[in-house]
């Protein structure tokens, strides 16, 4: 019992508490919010679905995919930049929201990692994976490893800030989540877009919660990269 209430605790303070110092913005500022959110969906997406439509191996997919990363980074940077947000420790302290993040990055790999057991064996569903995971058997780790924790960043300075901060407060979460999911879309693989909407409920909530980008950001790459390294293995194996 001790430990479900621990857990309960736990995401009650990374999730689901509110801060109570956000601040508003004024009409020109919402204004020139929405403008940037408008132009870096068009020009984010566009230049996603030809990034994951390249042939695995091809070194069109590095310049390409950090073109989508610097179109969200400087999204997020004309919206305001980087706001680290604050946390609140189990004691009632003020702490960093990078510890919180880390955890549910974790606890996210492990249950999709976990999910990957039934995808093995769903042809319909795995194939699409393999296709998208073939840019890091076939390219260089190491560079695709980069370029999606760059990306993981990007995404949060953006749809986290910016986006986030562009649509009506008690609208927000499921906003931001659905336009990610929409973007997430023009790769044509299911369970990216399934992935997306997981991730982006538990990151829009991490940013009401916390008031900033950081915890979302430390929850995404932990969760993107692990994917990344572990879920290959994790497949070929089954």
């Amino acid at each position: 019992m001790q430990p479900l209430l621990a857990t309960r605790s736990f995401l009650q303070r990374a999730l689901f508490d509110t801060p109570q110092d956000t601040p508003r913005l004024s009409t020109r500022a919402l204004t020139w919010a929405r403008i940037v959110s408008v132009v870096a969906l068009i020009a984010g997406g566009a230049l996603l679905a030809i990034a994951l439509h390249i042939r695995p191996g091809d070194g069109l997919f590095y310049p390409v995919t950090l073109g989508v990363a610097a179109v969200w980074a400087a999204a997020g940077i004309a919206g305001g930049g980087l706001r680290r947000g604050v946390a609140v420790s189990g004691r009632g302290r003020k702490i960093s929201p990078a510890g919180q993040g880390a955890v549910l990055g974790i606890a996210l790999l492990a249950i999709f990692l976990v999910g990957a057991v039934v995808v093995a064996q769903i042809p319909l569903l795995r194939g699409p994976v393999d296709g998208l995971l073939d840019h890091a058997r076939f390219g260089a780790l190491p560079a695709v490893l980069a370029v999606t924790v760059v990306t993981g960043l990007a995404e949060e300075l953006f749809f986290r800030g910016t986006l986030y901060d562009a649509v009506p407060s008690r609208l927000a979460v499921p906003v931001t989540t659905l336009l990610y999911a929409v973007v997430t879309s023009v790769s044509g693989v299911p369970l990216l877009i399934f992935a997306s909407l997981i991730l982006g409920s538990v990151t829009a909530l991490q940013r009401r919660a916390t008031g900033g980008q950081l915890g979302p950001m430390i929850t995404h790459i932990v969760w993107s990269a692990g994917m990344l390294l572990l879920l290959p293995p994790v497949l070929d194996y089954l």
